[in-house]
């Protein structure tokens, strides 16, 4: 089997995170698809990523195992894993470091690429994961089902022979992603309205920057300058944005591109309130913006899902325009949590999670390969 290409899937899960916990692989042939070997246990109390990582471990055991030569791509469905063991997160937890190390030396450098899959594209991984912890939950280890025998008798002259398993589509060993392309996300400088707090969408007054806000958006020309990284400025079309990003791109000697999706959401009959006399007025609606991100505020066309559908559409265009390069992105609160969501994977109700002050940058790096990486949140040290 020398020169062999496998796929590793692996999965991990715990049953109260931390709590009953095992993980599942298998090991696949990536020509035709064939399950070459499963590996599941169950492994006591431990949490989801900690049993994500065995799981992984497992897997790679199994393909060296199989040929120390093979060249193997790992797809997972925990974005952590992913992301830590590709290099671009760091892994800051003490229990996850060495399962990491352990994981790095069992195949040669080079040899392994690490891709994202969603959860129903990992179902044989996340099966032994299951059944490795039903196992431990009735006090034994997982054991493998034995797989049918293939039949040995010929086939009839004129019976057809069965269809040979479909070829896994075009993996050839790690990829070159080339470059990323990063997004710089600058949230608009103060308007009169954001040190009251006052609700200011896309269909109320448009205000432009304070004073304040001048002053924030020259700082933060002045500091973009100078880390002289920023190769293209794109802004929503509100006034308080384009002034914004107007001030970097005089500076960085660039014209500044307006994408409508990236406008902030429309409050409706919320604008120019204060959460307070939102929460007075229109309580039912405000608990119900918070609690779905389908609800609308009073009087308004545009959820949180309607926002983020045209938010993405905004990024799509943006990384189909600027492919490998770093543009300056300059919108809301709204939009930019969205993206930052997107990017993690979170689920909905995370952009009320999230702080996000005038004037502050996140950043996030997409690959060709559909993954992207948040390198930077809430970062108002330009400011200081």
């Amino acid at each position: 089997m020398a020169g062999a290409q496998f796929i590793v899937q692996a999965d991990g899960g715990s049953r109260g995170n931390p709590g009953p916990a095992g993980y599942g692989a298998v090991v696949l042939d990536a020509r035709t698809g064939e399950i070459l070997a499963e590996a599941a246990e169950y492994i006591g109390r431990a949490t989801n990523n900690v049993a994500e990582y065995k799981g992984l471990i497992a897997g790679l055991k199994a393909a060296h195992a199989l040929d120390p030569d093979a060249r193997i791509l790992v797809e997972m469905d925990s974005k952590l894993v992913v992301e830590q063991m590709s290099g671009r997160w760091k892994i800051k937890h003490p229990d996850m470091q060495p399962l990491a190390a352990e994981a790095r030396g069992i195949a040669a450098r080079g040899k392994v690429e690490y891709q994202w899959i969603p959860r129903e594209k990992n179902k044989e991984a996340d099966r032994l994961a299951n059944e490795a912890m039903d196992a431990g939950k009735q006090g034994r280890q997982w054991e493998p089902k034995p797989r049918a025998a293939a039949p040995v008798a010929a086939a009839a002259v004129d019976e057809p022979l069965p269809a040979a398993p479909a070829p896994r589509a075009g993996w050839a060993g790690p990829a070159d992603l080339g470059a990323p392309t990063t997004l710089v996300l600058l949230r608009h400088g103060e308007t009169p309205l954001t040190p009251l707090r006052q609700f200011s969408g896309s269909t109320g007054s448009d205000p432009g920057l304070s004073e304040k806000g001048v002053w924030q958006a020259e700082r933060t020309a002045e500091a973009l300058a100078a880390r002289g990284t920023v190769q293209a400025v794109v802004s929503s079309p509100m006034l308080r944005t384009r002034q914004t990003a107007e001030a970097v791109a005089r500076r960085l000697g660039l014209d500044v591109r307006i994408e409508e999706g990236l406008r902030e959401l429309d409050f409706g009959d919320w604008e120019g309130l204060t959460y307070a006399e939102v929460l007075e007025r229109h309580p039912d609606d405000l608990n119900a913006f918070f609690g779905s991100a389908k609800a609308k505020p009073t009087g308004s066309a545009e959820s949180l899902t309607t926002l983020t559908h045209r938010a993405g559409q905004a990024r799509d265009k943006i990384l189909a325009r600027y492919p490998g390069r770093t543009v300056l992105v300059v919108s809301h609160v709204s939009p930019i949590k969205s993206l930052v969501r997107l990017a993690l994977g979170a689920p909905p109700d995370a952009v009320h999670r999230m702080e996000l002050s005038a004037a502050s940058l996140c950043a996030v790096q997409y690959y060709s390969d559909g993954n992207a990486s948040l390198r930077l949140l809430n970062d108002t040290s330009h400011l200081r």
